[in-house]
């Protein structure tokens, strides 16, 4: 049974940073991202990596956001400076089941999803 915990969402104000984590259990997944969803929106993908090496990004998010993966933790992180209210929303972490070398960002190519964590931005 997969597992996908997300962690570390918060509160905060315009221009700072968080850091959310997510925790995969069994087996380490080369292909995993982060997404997004606001309310009355739908779900869109914010940064995908492959083996933590090759990343994409929502133009939205790039320059801001880095996702990067602990193999040995089985830990996927996104490290979000320079927030702004538009970045709130609740974030959740995906895992592809199946390798590929493209870091999608659609949910769609991705099998296994975590509860979400929520991230709040204020002005």
């Amino acid at each position: 049974q997969v597992q996908l915990v997300e962690s570390g969402g918060g509160s905060v104000q315009a221009g700072g940073s968080l850091r959310l984590s997510c925790l995969a259990s069994g087996k380490n997944y080369a292909n995993m991202g982060w997404f997004r969803q606001a309310p009355g929106k739908e779900r869109e993908g914010v940064a995908g990596t492959v083996s933590g090496t090759t990343a994409r990004y929502a133009g939205s998010v790039q320059g801001r956001f880095t996702i990067s993966k602990d193999i040995a933790k089985k830990t996927l992180y996104l490290q979000m400076n320079s927030l702004k209210p538009e970045d709130t929303a609740m974030y959740f972490c995906a895992a592809r089941s199946t390798y590929t070398a493209w870091a999608f960002l659609e949910s769609r190519e991705y099998d296994y999803w975590g509860q979400g964590t929520q991230v709040t931005v204020s002005s």
